[in-house]
């Protein structure tokens, strides 16, 4: 593992990446946070044979095991090219296993401002909220990489928060992220903002990570307004309407394994 300060992949090669301990996420120090790795796999489904007419509109980020805080390889291909949608895949894997893969639907852009329509409630201005304090129990590099602040006042616990986030540092050395790859690297907090459980007593990690987006997203803040269901059955469900600071931008969901530590 880097202790690289400022970043969260040093590149090493092309697909090629070291990850720094600012990906550590909160079930083990030596496995990664998902908002890191789908940043990063965002980030080559970008550039994947790009075409300047489309734009992606939903990402699955699946997670087939814990991936490790070290060195990552990421291939991309076109499982489906098209000329109004087309469908993109990207593998992340580590030590010759694969640990996390996605799939991206790219569609072609059109002129439809005439009949846009949305009516998610909006978030105050990051700059009007205070900063949040890490809950109890948030532990690991990653959760201090993002600058957190409260978009409300909600009571821990309630399965439901409003919060704005950013990440303090590049995604990856010598390089700025794009606003979509800001978005992933946060888009996959909505589970632990509005937890309805004590990260001490219980686990809930999620096995994947869904967003859909009705337009790009802008700017370097991210605002969850999100809310976390808990079945009987040992499993939840986490949803997110996604925000930057002009309004809504998609929604996310993640399906949560719920155990007790």
């Amino acid at each position: 593992m880097s202790t690289s300060p400022d970043v969260f992949y040093e590149r090493l090669d092309t697909g090629h990446y070291r990850a720094t301990e600012h990906t550590v996420g909160p079930w083990s120090d030596k496995a990664q946070h998902l908002g890191p790795v789908s940043a990063l796999l965002v980030r080559e489904l970008e550039r994947c044979e790009p075409k300047s007419s489309t734009a992606i509109r939903r990402v699955t980020v699946d997670v087939l095991g814990p991936v490790p805080v070290d060195e990552v390889e990421v291939r991309t291909e076109v499982l489906r090219p098209g000329r109004s949608v087309e469908l993109v895949a990207a593998e992340l894997s580590s030590g010759g296993r694969t640990a996390a893969t996605a799939r991206a639907w790219r569609m072609v852009r059109s002129e439809t401002a005439a009949i846009a329509a949305d009516d998610a409630e909006p978030l105050d201005s990051p700059e009007s909220c205070a900063p949040m304090p890490l809950p109890d129990g948030w532990t690991g590099g990653y959760a201090e990489a993002l600058e957190w602040r409260t978009a409300d006042e909600a009571v821990p616990g309630t399965g439901h928060a409003r919060v704005w986030a950013r990440p303090r540092m590049p995604l990856i050395g010598g390089e700025d992220p794009t606003a979509l790859q800001r978005l992933f690297a946060v888009a996959d907090c909505s589970s632990g903002i509005s937890s309805r459980l004590d990260f001490r007593e219980w686990a809930f990690a999620n096995t994947d990570l869904s967003v859909h987006l009705h337009r790009e997203p802008v700017g370097e803040w991210v605002g969850l307004d999100a809310r976390t269901t808990l079945g009987p059955e040992g499993s939840g469900v986490a949803h997110s309407v996604l925000h930057d600071t002009a309004g809504a931008v998609g929604h996310s969901m993640q399906a949560l394994l719920l155990a007790r530590r």
